[in-house]
């Protein structure tokens, strides 16, 4: 069973091998109730509402201090190329939201019973089990330049894909350390045990520019797959990509 719904700006399809449509409608019910609170488009979400100043930091959220939180994480961690504040813009967590509400998704269908789905928030991708026996759920790596091409398929079990890149959006990722669009890669490919990981790895490496790849690879448990914007390729050795 695969249901499709248009949710936070972009298509999020559901697909459940063990379940009911009663639990997707339970993933699709949460993720909207997600982009009610955390949208920054929204002139009345928790997070525009603290960008505003509306909000102080001891009245927010559980969830939302625990969003931040993993923003301030990986704008250390990258050295400030990550930032979800920047200069002369509102507060937009958004890099961490999608993320962190699909895994938050993917831990409800198994705290249900479920062993074998794939959620895949517009290319951003976390799989539980096999759809069938003996066979991972299959991921492609879109081409950069071609929508109709592959560079990569993956074979996934029990994990999270995630992609950053330019050919959906332009160049809206910032490199937070010049307040600049980041143009050093094309595509930008995390593997990771979950999706808010690849995530949240594959946004900041993006935005470091040509120097993401191998900061991303030395992540903890993430592996990668790069094209920077003179069409090298850069690939984790362990990425399981099928052949």
């Amino acid at each position: 069973m695969a249901v499709v719904r248009q949710l936070m700006g972009l298509p999020i399809s559901v697909d459940i091998r063990d379940g009911e449509l009663r639990h997707a409608e339970q993933v699709f019910q949460w993720l909207h109730e997600v982009d009610l609170r955390f949208s920054p488009f929204r002139e009345d979400s928790e997070v525009t509402r603290l960008g505003r100043g509306e909000l102080r930091a001891n009245e927010i959220s559980g969830d939302l201090r625990h969003v931040l939180s993993l923003c301030e994480t990986y704008e250390q961690r990258s050295g400030g190329a990550f930032k979800a504040r920047l200069p002369g813009r509102h507060l937009d967590p958004n890099a961490i939201v999608k993320g962190w509400a699909v895994q938050r998704a993917s831990s409800m269908l198994r705290e249900m019973g479920l062993r074998r789905f794939c959620i895949n928030a517009g290319g951003d991708v976390v799989t539980a089990g096999e759809p069938t026996d003996g066979q991972p759920w299959r991921v492609g790596i879109r081409h950069p330049d071609n929508g109709t091409q592959l560079t990569a398929v993956l074979g996934v079990r029990d994990g999270a894909v995630a992609t950053s890149a330019a050919y959906e959006r332009g160049h809206h990722i910032i490199d937070g350390r010049t307040g600049l669009p980041a143009l050093g890669l094309l595509s930008m490919t995390v593997y990771a045990a979950d999706l808010t990981t690849a995530d949240a790895t594959a946004t900041a490496a993006f935005a470091m520019g040509a120097d993401g790849p191998e900061w991303a690879a030395a992540q903890p448990g993430c592996m990668v797959h790069a094209v920077d914007s003179r069409y090298r390729v850069f690939v984790s050795p362990e990425l399981p990509v099928l052949g």
